[in-house]
């Protein structure tokens, strides 16, 4: 992919790299050749990206023509999202604290060249704000609380070439030879394959949607249909133009990360499962018992809880029942209760952390269904047995730590009851055309949704049993298709 670095004069820029193009802003504005070329890294060193400037008119048309500009637009966008900055201040909170410990004044700005400052002692900073902002220079302000002895990232401003100090410019000159120099080393080695693929994952999760095996299987299928995979985590906010579609392998929430990833890849037009609409919506399961219920999809006897109606519970459910905080995953954050005190006092618990919760009858059985759903199309179908003694699949001790689990089995499809995949497409259908995992009861005759999952677990010799290596690549083959038919791809706001 070429590379250009684009300036508004280029005496302001005097390095010569092998392989890097240094362009004006104002020839790649209007020069013809530049808007038909199909691919290219954008390095945007213009003097200012404020609204409506050259500098924001190079990353603004560089997305239109396909191209992946740095910074991008949303990137520039988060410079002043007052909301980013504090989010990613509390990220990396301990990083800031040890960086900043041995300065004695009240505010600090550390300038950032390629992820580098010339003080050595702030180049973990320096490389984790970069990640997070991908601008190739830029200033990073904070100031010094003095009631509780901590520092905060107040903003983040770009750094014109013009107004680098006479004293970094040697330095400045070294480390972004050596970043082009890397980043040509990479582009080398994925040069094979047509698409970019960034598999989110945390490495540190307990209880991750994929294990190890399942990730490989996935870079394997991704690879034999021409997709590059990284694996990404949540330190590459920064990086996600340089791909072409985002695959959250990460436990998903709306505070969270995972939320904020698939929206800025939504943003890019990139390819994004799980997307974040359906994050939104699986994630609360006050929302899921809603539009259950308006579109007669059945459900276990549910009510929607709050501070005026929780004296009603026993009498329309009756006992034991079930209590979800909203947005409750992989059994925590659910409770039965047995007798009336009981509810009072779990109810009591979980209003305290939402104006709503859901309440639902108590439905015994031996195993749940599952029926693992993307691109509106059954892929697998598994029974989770319960734990042993216990009434769910996992089972957890007082402080949520797992202590076991139940088994599984994983059968074809086409052998699993008709009516089963029809109410879970149905239930899923609601949702969206991502990747889900629709959980059912059987009682009787009966099927019953309990949840519909975003992100539901693919793991190494469960859910793959029956489809094996077919399984990763139908979910590579839907991401290939929907990368070669996306629209054009400028910014969506």
């Amino acid at each position: 992919m070429l590379t250009l670095v684009v300036v508004n004069d280029p005496a302001d820029w005097p390095l010569a790299i092998e392989g890097i193009e240094l362009v004006s802003a104002r020839d790649y504005l209007a020069d013809p050749a530049f808007a038909k070329l199909r691919s290219a890294t954008v390095f945007n060193l213009c003097r200012y990206y404020r609204y409506q400037s050259t500098g924001y008119y190079v990353s603004l048309l560089a997305a239109a023509r396909g191209h992946k500009p740095l910074p991008d637009i949303t990137a520039i966008q988060d410079f002043k999202s007052q909301t980013i900055i504090r989010i990613v201040s509390e990220e990396a909170d301990q990083l800031i604290q040890k960086s900043l410990a041995h300065i004695r004044s009240k505010d600090f700005v550390l300038s950032v060249y390629f992820g580098h400052n010339v003080a050595k002692q702030h180049d973990r900073l320096s490389q984790h704000l970069f990640r997070q902002f991908q601008a190739p220079f830029f200033r990073a302000s904070f100031v010094h609380n003095d009631k509780n002895s901590r520092w905060y990232l107040q903003n983040i401003t770009p750094i014109p070439t013009s107004e680098i100090p006479a004293e970094h410019r040697d330095f400045v000159v070294e480390v972004a030879r050596e970043y082009f120099m890397g980043r040509r080393r990479v582009v080398k080695r994925r040069t094979q394959n047509r698409y970019d693929l960034a598999i989110l994952r945390d490495v540190k999760e307990t209880e991750p949607p994929s294990d190890e095996r399942a990730l490989h299987h996935f870079a394997q299928a991704a690879a034999a249909l021409g997709l590059d995979v990284e694996f990404i985590d949540k330190n590459d906010y920064g990086r996600l133009a340089e791909f072409d579609a985002l695959f959250i392998r990460e436990t998903t929430s709306v505070n969270h990360h995972t939320y904020r990833f698939a929206r800025r890849a939504m943003a890019k037009k990139m390819v994004v499962v799980d997307d974040p609409e359906s994050i939104l919506k699986c994630t609360n399961k006050v929302f899921l018992a809603e539009i259950m219920e308006r579109n007669r999809i059945p459900i276990p006897k549910t009510v929607i809880v709050h501070k005026d109606n929780a004296g009603e519970v026993v009498a329309r459910l009756g006992l034991p029942c079930v209590l979800k905080q909203p947005d409750s995953s992989f059994s925590q954050g659910v409770v039965k209760v047995e007798t009336a005190a009981d509810l009072t006092q779990e109810v009591a618990k979980l209003l305290a952390k939402s104006d709503l919760i859901i309440a639902q009858e108590f439905l015994p059985t031996a195993f749940d269904w599952r029926v693992g759903i993307f691109d509106r199309q059954p892929l697998f179908v598994c029974k989770y047995f319960m734990a042993k003694k216990h009434w769910q699949i996992i089972k957890r001790d007082a402080t949520g730590l797992k202590t076991g689990d139940g088994t599984y089995a994983t059968m074809p499809v086409e052998h699993a009851p008709e009516q089963l995949i029809r109410t879970a497409l149905k239930a899923a259908n609601l949702i969206g055309d991502g990747l889900y995992g629709v959980d059912i009861k059987e009682v009787g005759k009966k099927f019953y949704v309990i949840e519909v999952n975003d992100n539901p677990n693919i793991d190494a010799g469960v859910e793959d049993s029956i489809l094996r290596e077919e399984l990763y690549l139908r979910i590579m083959r839907v991401f290939t298709r929907r990368i070669e038919h996306r629209g054009d791809r400028g910014l969506m706001w």
